[in-house]
């Protein structure tokens, strides 16, 4: 029997590779007015340093998914995380912005193996329900506590040693990453009997970068603007182009059957919404306290801190409460309170004082977190052991669209209101809303203690 020690090097492996890889989505934003400054970038270099990552990351999960599934999800991690901690030294070392924008798109691609596979070596490394939960939830947590550290890691870095460490970081991060998975994380089973269905492949990555595109596009250009609609009706056609070839193909990338599957199906819609609340708040919070009340970076970062310590409290707990009550319980009663401390923000009023944010803020990052467990159980045990990478990937690219989703819209309802409180205001609203409908979607779809959501049933007709 491995000591605790060793039993848990798995998830300190796969749980630092993901922490890099959303560190990245947000630790940027602070620090390219400098990087612009300093590298001379014109808007919309500025634009593909800070959106490339997204897009790119966005758009080969999936991929990412199917490369696990087939070449063995140990050996795709590791050299998604050699990839992305290269990049990030060529990111540091960029003498310009073009040089930079490829860098960063390099990253990105890095960061789309990384994250399909973590899931799927957690499932992999920890059979038991009951570890598998606590593992999970320790998982979700780096993404809450990533995101909303950013900026505070981002300003204390660019305000003292300079944008460069901002990459710099991510080299001691990956090297540990590297050698703690290369030693406790055994190796996965190959199936190369599959083949990879480019067409499909394709059309995915088309699907999730125009549509990622168009959202961050409409949060700068409003969402009635030609270029927005036309990205949006690309990316529809692309992902009508993608079912259809699922339909046909004799190896598909996402079975039918899977997406059939209630489990399968509401857990990755409700990894969506539950994005859309969290990061629209994160986004609009950080707006709220640099312009309108004058925080520095890292002063907001030291803001939103409320928010990131809850999601390693709630996820530790969660973790450990599932056992006993079962996943549905904890993933409707986590939207429920997220959902209660958006509307506390929506209804606090014009301009209300920082410390009346405070609850709000720590209910959304608990309830969040809380919640994120349950449904990352649901997805990945509704899966197949041989398609655990795909669900992977098709969780995280729903949670990606959903994340993207509410920064474009925090951003809309920002530049539209007829004043910036509204428009905050409106934003936390709509995002309880996002989570309300979670916790309904929840009770239908998170199966009941006992009720293990098994693998999702299919069959060579499920194309």
């Amino acid at each position: 029997m491995p000591s605790e020690r060793r039993s848990w090097a798995p998830l300190l492996a796969v749980c630092a590779g993901y922490f890099m890889v959303i560190l990245d989505v947000t630790v940027i934003n602070v620090a390219v007015p400098v990087i612009g400054r300093e590298l001379s970038a014109s808007l919309t270099g500025i634009q593909w340093i800070t959106d490339g990552y997204t897009l790119v990351l966005a758009g080969f999960l999936l991929t990412g998914g199917a490369l696990g599934d087939r070449l063995g999800n140990r050996r795709v991690f590791c050299s998604g995380v050699a990839v992305f901690t290269v990049s990030s030294a060529a990111c540091a070392l960029a003498p310009s912005v073009p040089f930079l924008v490829v860098a960063r798109l390099v990253e990105g691609l890095g960061a789309a193996l990384i994250v399909p596979g973590s899931l799927a070596l957690l499932q992999q490394a920890y059979p038991e329900k009951a570890v598998r939960s606590r593992a999970f939830g320790l998982w979700g947590s780096m993404a809450g506590i990533a995101a909303s550290a950013g900026p505070l890691l981002g300003g204390l870095l660019v305000s003292t040693v300079g944008w460069r460490w901002v990459f710099l970081i991510n080299l001691p991060v990956g090297a540990a990453c590297l050698a703690l998975t290369l030693r406790h994380v055994g190796r996965s089973p190959r199936r190369a009997d599959r083949p990879l269905d480019w067409p499909a492949q394709c059309a995915v990555v088309a699907a999730v970068a125009l549509l990622t595109g168009a959202l961050n596009e409409a949060g700068r250009r409003g969402w009635s603007d030609p270029a927005v609609l036309a990205g949006l009706g690309l990316a529809v056609l692309a992902a009508a182009a993608f079912a259809l070839r699922e339909r046909l193909a004799r190896s598909p990338v996402l079975p039918l059957g899977l997406l059939r599957s209630r489990a399968m199906s509401g857990g990755a819609v409700i990894g969506l919404l539950f994005n859309f609340g969290f990061y629209g708040m994160v986004f609009t919070a950080s707006l709220e306290f640099q312009h309108q009340r004058g925080f520095s970076a890292l002063g907001t970062g030291l803001a939103l801190f409320p928010a990131v310590a809850m999601t390693m409290f709630a996820s530790v707990l969660s973790g450990r409460l599932t056992r006993r009550t079962g996943d549905r319980p904890l993933v409707v009663s986590g939207m429920l309170l997220a959902a209660l401390g958006l509307a506390g923000w929506a209804a606090a009023g014009a301009g209300p004082a920082y410390a009346l944010l405070v609850l709000p803020m720590m209910a959304a990052g608990f309830g969040t977190s809380f919640a994120l467990t349950g449904s990352t159980a649901t997805v990945m045990g509704a899966a197949p052991q041989a398609y655990s990478g795909a669900a992977s990937a098709l969780f995280n690219t729903t949670r990606q669209v959903g994340s993207a989703t509410g920064v474009a819209l925090g951003g809309s309802l920002l530049a539209s209101a007829t004043d910036y409180s509204t428009g905050i205001r409106t934003s936390m609203f709509i995002g309880a809303l996002a989570y309300l409908a979670a916790a309904v979607l929840a009770w239908r779809c998170v199966p009941a203690k006992g009720a293990a959501p098994g693998p999702a049933p299919f069959s060579s007709d499920d194309r």
